[in-house]
């Protein structure tokens, strides 16, 4: 009796499996991150980042992130347009875009930053103070402003986490939710064009089946910002700065613990 032998699957066919198990999982994180992002202000960049740096090198990772991110931004703006605080948009966002400027560069040359760390710690026990003193603000100035801007852009330059302290410092001035989203994502918006173009300025470039995968990302990301906008819609303002908070300590933890 003959026996037929087996074949195996062409190597093509193999690899257009693998591309297409790749592009629906970062589909689904892409989903995941801008829900997250959405509702809390920042996060996107938090959940994507450790993920796509497993498998791509950092700088085309946070390229990827950061388109995704500023699509966010734009979500966010068309989203919440109920209105939004332009003293603290200006304050945040005209260092912030030096500051990402310079974050940018610097993480085209080096890897890894102490002060990943740092921030982790004092997102933590910012929160604990938070929640200690629930009706203690940061002095609500100018002075505030852009040194929250000034953070938060360095560190979305750098790490691409930078929102988080643009939350922390946002969450000082007790804005409605909805002003609170609005502002947060116009001074991102005016962060992440700057640190993108200057990845791309650095010469950080796309393959073409990663550049398949971002088209359809973008409007997951919208599906979930959208989602994000229907969950905010049923959270009562007095919580509101409780959620933000919990995901500050989650974002710190996970800070502390990022190698």
């Amino acid at each position: 009796m003959l026996e037929m032998p087996l074949r195996s699957a062409p190597a093509s066919t193999i690899g257009n499996e693998m591309i297409m198990t790749q592009t629906a999982l970062l589909c689904l994180l892409t989903l995941l991150a801008s829900g997250i992002g959405t509702a809390t202000g920042f996060g996107t960049s938090t959940v994507m980042i450790p993920v796509m740096i497993l498998f791509l090198p950092a700088p085309v990772a946070l390229l990827f992130v950061g388109i995704i991110h500023l699509c966010g931004d734009v979500w966010k703006l068309l989203l919440f347009k109920r209105g939004a605080d332009w003293r603290l948009i200006l304050a945040f966002g005209l260092p912030g875009i030096a500051a990402s400027f310079l974050g940018a560069s610097l993480s085209l040359q080096a890897q890894t930053f102490p002060l990943k760390r740092l921030l982790g710690a004092f997102l933590i026990l910012y929160v604990v103070y938070l929640f200690m003193k629930r009706r203690w603000t940061l002095p609500q100035t100018n002075t505030t402003a852009i040194c929250g801007g000034t953070l938060s852009g360095l560190f979305a330059g750098f790490f691409g986490v930078g929102g988080a302290v643009r939350g922390a410092f946002l969450t000082a001035f007790n804005l409605p939710k909805e002003v609170y989203i609005f502002t947060s994502g116009l001074i991102a918006l005016f962060i992440d064009l700057t640190r993108v173009t200057r990845y791309w300025w650095g010469g950080t470039r796309f393959e073409e089946d990663l550049a398949a995968a971002l088209i359809l990302s973008i409007p997951i990301s919208f599906a979930g910002a959208w989602l994000a906008k229907r969950f905010l819609d049923r959270l009562p303002q007095k919580y509101f700065r409780a959620f933000v908070g919990i995901f500050l300590a989650l974002v710190g933890v996970k800070l502390l613990l990022w190698n």
